[in-house]
This record gives structure tokens, sequence and C-alpha cells, in this order.
């Protein structure tokens, strides 16, 4: 097929899709011209030239447009094209006239979050935490309305309301994000709220960390779960068995029950954050360096980095590999339902909590437990920061208070 032909109605609708995205050109006017997509979409397009440079203007949709009005626009485009015009511009324009229009919730409902799917992880949670605190207050409010008199009265009915302090810092500064990024694409000039300040909060969190009887009922709690599960294997495969059914695998006495022992065990082992303990593949594992590769597309900070394997992290893995067959790729711990990547083990978690007698002790916390027993043995705080991965060291300075020693040595120098 030529691809330049009269373009009517009856000869674009004659076009069929390819494999690959083709334009047709129209023999009468110069650059025009209709973009037939893989997809079967049809896009009519003006082509040119301006200052030297390529442009390509779309016009319409196919079906939206007739040719005969699409061809009708084309001749006033050339014809402004013609007087020095950079139609192209013209239309860059008319769209940030339209975002500077939106009010917030337009916004974040509509370019932030479409820029948040591409560019950051789990936006739908950011949008709904924007939803939540800012809507129903400020839905309607232009960007350039915000004010920071306007969020010191918000802040003020949220902390008495018993919201706390730090809480309504992190609201407020998804809020910062949504203007900052106004900024950044000229939407506002200035950012409206560059003056305002944060609630007062006591920044020196104490860590959660597992006490030595802890430490001891956790993995008791965990290996009478094992066992617990072998039993009630062993029982379902004698009602099988009676009735001439398939046996399920048997559950061997040096075999983890299923995923939750190895899981935790590795957690507690390497400070991993539980979304980069689902996403762990066996590729990830290397037993000759011993060195786990933490994947940046799975971090908090997007950032790779690289974890020495332990002794008992390294037993924990090749116990769990060889009792799955060997298996060299794919995902360590595969959800038992799906195949994929867990989203949670909550339940799981809450019952071993209960059994062991540990109590306000969450899943991220094996991360806080790491951290601390390295600090609490002399491991100094910038390697800390990056065997968990932390891009600012003030984050990995809530354990510094486990090691009191320089201070003490410090204050020892002096005398009275």
């Amino acid at each position: 097929m030529t691809n330049t032909i009269k373009l009517t109605d009856k000869s674009i609708a004659a076009l069929q899709p390819k494999d690959k995205n083709y334009d047709i050109w129209d023999t009468e006017i110069k650059g025009f011209t209709i973009r037939v997509s893989v997809t079967g979409t049809k896009s009519f397009r003006f082509m040119h030239y301006f200052a030297g440079q390529r442009k390509v203007f779309t016009i319409g949709k196919f079906g939206t447009l007739t040719c005969a009005q699409a061809r009708e626009i084309v001749k006033l485009k050339a014809g402004q094209v013609a007087t020095g015009i950079n139609v192209q511009q013209e239309k860059i324009d008319s769209r940030q006239k339209s975002f500077h229009e939106l009010n917030f919730q337009e916004f974040v409902e509509g370019p932030y979050f479409e820029w948040r799917k591409a560019n950051r992880k789990n936006p739908e949670d950011t949008l709904n935490r924007l939803k939540y605190c800012f809507f129903e207050d400020y839905s309607k409010v232009a960007l350039k309305d915000f004010s920071v008199l306007m969020l010191e009265t918000w802040k003020t009915k949220r902390l008495n309301a018993g919201i706390k302090p730090d809480t309504v810092n992190r609201d407020i500064a998804e809020l910062r994000a949504v203007l900052s990024k106004a900024v950044d694409w000229e939407i506002l000039e200035d950012h409206p709220l560059k003056k305002l300040k944060q609630s007062k909060v006591d920044k020196t969190t104490i860590a959660r960390f597992l006490d030595d009887l802890e430490k001891v009922s956790l993995r008791a709690a965990l290996i009478r779960r094992d066992e617990r599960i072998r039993q009630e294997r062993i029982r379902a495969n004698e009602w099988r068995a009676k009735r001439r059914y398939d046996l399920l695998p048997e559950i061997q006495a040096d075999h983890y029950a299923d995923h939750l022992h190895p899981m935790i065990l590795v957690s507690l082992n390497s400070g991993f954050r539980q979304g980069e303990l689902f996403s762990g593949a066996w590729e990830d594992a290397n037993f000759s360096t011993r060195l786990f590769t933490v994947k940046g597309k799975g971090t908090k900070s997007s950032q790779t980095r690289f974890v020495p394997m332990n002794n008992e992290m390294t037993h924990v893995l090749n116990v769990w590999q060889q009792q799955n067959g060997g298996i060299a790729s794919g995902l360590i711990f595969p959800s038992t339902v799906t195949g994929e990547e867990f989203d949670n083990v909550c339940k799981a978690w809450a019952s071993i909590k209960e059994d062991a007698g540990i109590k306000k002790f969450r899943w991220h916390d094996m991360r806080h437990h790491f951290a601390s027993m390295l600090v609490m043995v002399g491991v100094d705080l910038n390697t800390v920061r990056e065997l968990l991965g932390h891009a600012d060291l003030k984050t990995t300075l809530r354990y510094a208070h486990l090691a009191p020693q320089h201070k003490s040595r410090a204050v020892d120098l002096i005398s009275v």
C-alpha cells in the first residue's frame, strides 16, 4: 500500500492496523496525515517545519472529526505557520492555561496522580491520604489560593482533635509535595506554604527491639507452630489414607512447615523491609559471596544495596531452597495462594506474637531489632545506615542511644 492517498472518510475507514504505527499522507495538502495505531485508532495530524525543526500537531481522532473538518483545521494551521506562528507552542500554552485553572482536587486526581504513578511507589496510598486529609476542606480551592493561615487553621483543628503532631507533619508534607510539583511545572510562581512551620515533636524516638527473653520466646513459638502444622498434616494424611485419597506431601522433621518461620529468621538477620523480603528472588542470593542484592526497584530509596548474609541467614535460605527442590529462580517466598508476591502475613504474624507473649512489636520492628543488635555490639552508625539502606544518617541516629560509650568517654575527659 502506498503511503500517499487522497484522504477521505471512505479511504480512511478502509485503513487497517498493522504490527506498528504508520502514517498515510494526503495528496492535496502538504503535511496533512492520518496516523493509524496498532490498536486501530486513527488520528489526524499536521506535520510541518517551524524554525528549522520538524513539528507534529495532533488535530483529533477520526470519528470525532470528519476528514473534511480536519482538512479545514490543517489549512488554518498551515496559514498560521506561514505567517511565523508556532502552532505547537500555542497548544502547549493552552494546556498550561488549563492546568492553571484546575482546583486542588482536579490537580491531585489528574496530572499529579499520573506523575506519581510513573515516578513513585504506592501512588494510590498518597492519593488516599490527600483525599482523607484535605479534600473535605480544600477540594475546590485553587492552587494559588493556598495560604499559611489556611493551613495553620487546619493544623489547629487536627491537633485539637487529638491527632499526633508527627502525623499532622506527615500529612502537611504530602500537601507540600503537591504544591512543590505545581511550582516545578510553573503552574505556581512560588510555593504558598514555604513559611509554614512544622509542629514541634520529640524526634528522639526509641527503637523497639526484642530483649533476650522475647528472642527465646519467639523462636520457641516458631518451632511449636511448625510442629503443630506437621502433626496436622500427619492426621490429615491418616484421614485421607482411610478413604484412599491422594496423600499430601509429608513435612520432614528438619524442614520448615511453611514460609513464616524462614521469613522471620531472615528478617531478624537482614533488616529487610517487608516489601524487600516479599520481592526477594533466588537470583538475589549469592551463596558464594554470601551477599544478598536488594534491588533498587523494591526499596524505599530506589537504590540497590548489598547485605551480607550471616551464618544463620545463609543456613535458613539453604534449607528453604533445598526443601523446595533446589529451585534457583523466582521469588524466595511466593504466596501459597497466588504464587505472586505476598501483600501481608498479618494473621500468621499476630498468632505467633500471641503464642510467644510478645506485645507491641510490629513486623517492621524486626528491622529495628537488626539495627539495634548491630549498634549494641559496637558497629558504627554509618555502617548500620548502609546496611539498612537509609538515605540520610539522621534516620539511623535513632539507634545512637544504644551505644552510649562514646558519650561516657567524652564526659570522662573533663574533671570538675
